[in-house]
């Protein structure tokens, strides 16, 4: 545990976790199963539902998995690594392989480099040298990008052409971990689209752009200020006192600062840790409170919430 923490704190966290719920750790456990039952449940059902309620359906729930693939990443529902990436590995959101989630993620939780360009993995920030190298088509995207409606109809184009530069790199570098990483992906993805051709009323073409997609842009939502730079790193985590349902869609990780702080904290306990010292979180924060995305898209919708350069870098 950090060594910031005090001797109650310490003693609360270990009790949450000797707890049946903690131990079991059901709660997790549950939604893997609804996701997997769910996932294909939907498609078969989707001639008698129709093509749209299906895809108003599904949206959601790749929300949610990508929510639960986030909580198996961090050692949750087991403590072993290879039954956590068996788990997690279900391409149903279409565009991230599991590992590569898993290891920029936690390359992310560097908290020290967080929000820093090309040290931060997860980080919207350019660095002045990049900016000036930006053609103006895309210094007005990443200002688009800093507006909460940028985000939700450019955030994922922004964020795979991204994705696609990298990974080509690496597979003409010819990195075995890449080709061996994407040929399963692309394995699993071929059928996952032939169970959907099959079995559903829907096409592997509709699922990826009115489903994956959405789905990836609302995710995209929660991330959207999770952090700012800052001198001090405990101060470049928000806290979003979100509501339901965008606290349970998202798995508490609307207290993000609580989960940089205790990264093995369970997505249910996190609320329950945070309740009982709001107010030393929010110090610690520097004020950096959100009152939930309502908040967000009130007053930022034609009002960039900040450079898309990085300030310090």
């Amino acid at each position: 545990m950090p060594n910031y923490l005090d001797d109650a704190q310490r003693e609360e966290i270990k009790r949450l976790r000797a707890s049946f719920m903690g131990r079991t750790e059901w709660p997790t456990w549950l939604l893997l199963i609804g996701v997997y039952a769910g996932w294909p449940t939907l498609l078969i059902a989707s001639p008698h539902l129709g093509v749209w309620p299906t895809t108003l359906l599904m949206i959601p729930l790749l929300v949610l998995w990508m929510s639960v693939q986030h909580e198996v990443l961090h050692g949750h529902p087991t403590r072993s690594l290879r039954l956590d990436k068996v788990l997690g590995y279900a391409p149903f959101a279409v565009w991230y392989p599991y590992t590569l989630y898993r290891d920029t993620h936690l390359q992310h939780h560097c908290d020290e480099e967080l929000t820093v360009p090309g040290r931060d993995p997860e980080s919207r920030y350019l660095s002045q040298r990049h900016w000036k190298q930006t053609g103006k088509l895309m210094r007005f995207l990443r200002w688009l990008d800093k507006t909460p409606p940028g985000r939700l109809v450019f955030g994922v184009p922004l964020a795979l052409s991204s994705l696609i530069a990298g990974e080509t790199r690496r597979l003409l570098r010819g990195e075995r971990q890449a080709w061996a990483m994407w040929s399963t992906h692309g394995g699993l993805l071929v059928l996952m689209f032939l169970f959907i051709e099959h079995h559903s009323a829907i096409s592997a073409v509709h699922y990826v752009i009115f489903c994956s997609v959405p789905a990836l842009a609302v995710s995209m939502v929660r991330s959207y200020y999770e952090h700012r730079p800052g001198e001090h790193w405990q101060e470049r985590t928000v806290i979003n006192e979100a509501s339901w349902p965008w606290a349970w869609l998202f798995l508490n990780l609307n207290l993000h600062l609580v989960h940089h702080d205790l990264p093995g904290l369970s997505w249910y306990h996190m609320p329950v840790v945070y309740r009982a010292r709001r107010e030393e979180w929010l110090a610690r924060s520097g004020g950096f409170l959100v009152a939930g995305y309502a908040e967000l898209f009130r007053r930022h919708s034609f009002n960039p919430i900040d450079s898309p350069q990085h300030p310090y870098v």
